[in-house]
């Protein structure tokens, strides 16, 4: 009976220790996609840094200082403009934004201050009030764009600061804008 057993069991014992085999090494390869990502990271590094370096040679003091100090402006920052009496985004002023917001995200550090002006039509508390809207949508859009609106202040100057002195349709077309600066700190 013992032996009839045995001759069960060992039978059993090597196709268990068949099936079990013996455990393979783990071997981890680092995966391609992981080295590109970080050699492009090094690689964007230098860029990036060019990129802000590019950005801080292009302020410009402003000749008049802002409400809260003084008021830098580049020239990389693009304006947008606005049809007579609106304060929507044009499509064309859309993509300018994207630009500017870009820039911004890049340069997570500077804090903006958005005006909002206007043509010379129309009475003083008018345009002020048109200007604040101009600035709050630009505010507003570039939010959505993903700018932390802790960054981003605005003030309207209505029709008080022309851009372009004349009194016809091409100067206040230029006149119905918002306009970017960098608050310095």
């Amino acid at each position: 009976m013992v032996r009839k057993n045995l001759y069960i069991f060992i039978p059993i014992l090597c196709l268990g220790l068949i099936l079990i085999g013996c455990p393979k090494k783990t071997v981890v390869k680092e995966e391609p996609s992981i080295k590109k990502e970080s050699e492009q990271t090094r690689e964007m590094k230098p860029k990036e840094e060019q990129g802000a370096k590019e950005f801080e040679k292009s302020l410009v003091a402003k000749k008049e200082p802002g409400i809260e100090g003084e008021v830098l402006e580049s020239k990389l920052l693009k304006d947008i403009h606005f049809d007579f009496d609106k304060y929507n985004i044009r499509r064309g002023d859309a993509e300018i934004l994207k630009g500017n917001a870009a820039l911004l995200k890049k340069n997570p550090k500077i804090t903006i201050q958005i005006e909002g002006h206007c043509d010379e039509r129309g009475t003083v508390e008018y345009n002020l009030a048109l200007g604040e809207r101009r600035a709050n949508n630009t505010k507003k859009y570039l939010v959505s764009l993903g700018v932390s609106a802790d960054r981003i202040s605005t003030i309207s100057y209505g029709k008080e600061r022309p851009l372009d002195p004349g009194h016809n349709e091409e100067a206040w077309a230029k006149n119905r804008r918002a306009n970017t600066v960098i608050l310095s700190k």
